[in-house]
């Protein structure tokens, strides 16, 4: 099983860019679908993008489209969320996640990174 670290969280104002990383540990990291969700608190924690095992096709939730980028490195067992056009509405904390199976949970979850956008 893998294990997920994220980096590249922190302050950036509305209209800002933010990158974020998450690396997996082990050498199975291409048998796994990854995705990025977030919560706010005392809120439920929300799909923001998923890709699957190839990097082939990519999935976004609909405030996020067009703003939103997620590519992944299988080589270098990283996956990447690139963060455009930022607003204080995208404040969350963010979670790298990981899922062997084509659907249902994901099984391996990061530690989580905030994301602070001020007005």
């Amino acid at each position: 099983q893998v294990q997920l670290v994220e980096s590249g969280g922190g302050l950036v104002q509305a209209g800002g860019s933010l990158r974020l990383s998450c690396a997996a540990s082990g050498r199975t990291f291409s048998t796994y679908t990854m995705a990025w969700f977030r919560q706010a608190p005392g809120k439920e924690r929300d799909l923001v993008a998923l890709i699957n095992r190839s990097g082939s096709s990519t999935y976004y939730t609909d405030s996020v489209k067009g703003r939103f980028t997620l590519s992944r490195a299988n080589a270098k067992n990283t996956v990447s969320l690139q963060m455009n056009s930022l607003q204080p509405e995208d404040t969350r904390l963010y979670y790298c996640a990981a899922r062997l199976s084509e659907s249902g949970p994901y099984d391996v979850w990061g530690q989580g990174t905030q994301v602070p956008v001020s007005s």
